[in-house]
């Protein structure tokens, strides 16, 4: 059985460096947001409530722990988004960025345009979401 080798990058498939400083800079401006995010929402778990649970009716308590659990939930997501940010352009400064870590082909712009931080070809993502 023939391996397949990654097809030639056609001139729709390549990213000029102009288009790289912009990818690389929309990351870095969500990054920004991101961290932005992350503080306030820890700032606000770390001040918590003294009086919780104090006097509380049990749906006050509840929902005082769903609104925790939530804030947790959304720090925890921003931080993963962070970290695929700084993924993406660490494969932007390694030459790597628009190519498919599973099959080596390019993931294509269009693709990149809607989800800079993609690392998959619609293709290879299709499969992994199947297992």
């Amino acid at each position: 059985m023939a391996t397949s080798a990654a097809k030639p990058a056609t001139s729709d498939d390549l990213w000029s460096d102009e288009e790289l400083a912009e990818v690389r800079g929309r990351l870095l401006d969500e990054i920004a947001e991101l961290n932005a995010d992350v503080a306030r929402a820890e700032a606000g778990l770390a001040e918590g409530d003294d009086s919780e649970g104090a006097g509380d009716d049990p749906a006050d308590a509840g929902a005082k722990t769903y609104e925790r659990e939530r804030e947790i939930a959304l720090t925890l997501n921003a931080r993963d988004l962070i970290a695929q940010n700084e993924r993406a352009i660490a494969r932007i400064d390694a030459g790597t960025y628009g190519v498919c870590e599973s099959c080596h082909k390019p993931i294509g712009k269009e693709r990149l345009q809607a989800f800079p931080r993609a690392t998959l070809c619609v293709a290879c993502k299709q499969r992994e979401e199947r297992r």
